[in-house]
C-alpha cells in the first residue's frame, strides 16, 4: 500500500515519473506550489480528520488507459 500524508512524500510521488531536474527553478516553483495546494487541503479537511493529515492512498487510484489509436502512436 503507498500511502502518504507528508505532503514531501506525495509531491515526490507525483513528480517521480517526470525524472525532472531538482535543482531547476521550474522544479523548486513546481513543489512550492504543490506543497501549497496539499497543505490548503489538508488543513481544510482536517476538522473532519480529527486534526490528522490527511492521507493519499496511490494503490486505490484506477488505471488510466490509453487509446493509442485515437491519439496517435508514439
Amino acid at each position: 500500500m503507498n500511502t502518504y500524508t507528508r505532503p514531501d512524500a506525495i509531491i515526490d510521488f507525483c513528480l517521480a515519473p517526470l525524472q525532472l531536474n531538482p535543482m531547476s527553478d521550474a522544479t523548486h516553483e513546481v513543489r512550492r506550489r504543490m506543497e501549497h495546494v496539499i497543505r490548503t487541503f489538508q488543513l481544510k479537511a482536517g476538522p473532519a480528520h480529527n486534526g490528522q493529515p490527511v492521507a493519499v492512498d496511490f494503490s486505490q487510484m484506477p488505471t488510466l488507459v490509453i487509446n493509442e489509436a485515437a491519439h496517435g502512436y508514439e
